[in-house]
């Protein structure tokens, strides 16, 4: 479902909602959502074997940061971070649902990376209104890890968590790589 089919969904309920209310309150709430700026996300993930053969699992999920990823926007608003270490890719394998409260990995791998480090995103500008950052973590250690969520950082250890995502299990073996890319667009309001 694309982002067109989406949006004309979430207007038709809009519609039916506002005529269910007074005509002041029905105006006030298109009003609202007319203004509404939007953040959204998804990540989309393809598994490199050492062989040069590839798994592309296509995008996994769309969901929306975290508070303290917002925090750490407004921070950076104010010169007190650096909005462009948003940039570190994580795994873990939790499988506990994502909450906008969330602050790191429920169970992120360590010492499983190449370099024991999260894999240092590329960023660029997919669009005006789409950051992106793309990165490849290299497993060498516990074979068959059951990956079930990922994260982007602020750093290469600890850090801001902007976003975690849990998808299904994507198991991995020793010298596997998971290509993760995080697109998230910004759309502002009418």
């Amino acid at each position: 479902r694309g982002p067109d089919r989406r949006g004309r969904r979430g207007r038709s309920r809009i519609k039916r909602a506002a005529a269910l209310l007074p005509l002041d309150m029905a105006y006030d709430l298109v009003e609202a959502v007319a203004r509404t700026a939007v953040v959204e996300s998804q990540l989309a993930l393809i598994v490199i074997r050492p062989d040069g053969s590839s798994e592309d699992y296509g995008i996994v999920s769309r969901k929306v940061v975290t508070t303290t990823g917002v925090g750490f926007l407004v921070d950076a608003w104010q010169n007190l971070a650096e909005l462009e270490n948003m940039k570190y890719h994580a795994l873990g394998t939790g499988s506990t649902a994502e909450a906008n409260g969330d602050t790191a990995l429920v169970t992120e791998l360590t010492t499983e990376y190449t370099g024991n480090v999260r894999a240092t995103g590329t960023t660029t500008e997919a669009s005006a209104t789409v950051f992106e950052t793309v990165a490849t973590n290299t497993l060498d250690g516990t074979p068959g890890a059951a990956l079930r969520e990922h994260g982007i950082f602020s750093a290469s250890t600890v850090g801001v968590l902007w976003d975690r995502t849990v998808f299904a299990a994507i198991t991995l073996s020793s010298g596997d790589g998971l290509q993760s890319t995080y697109d998230m667009t910004a759309s502002a309001g009418g």
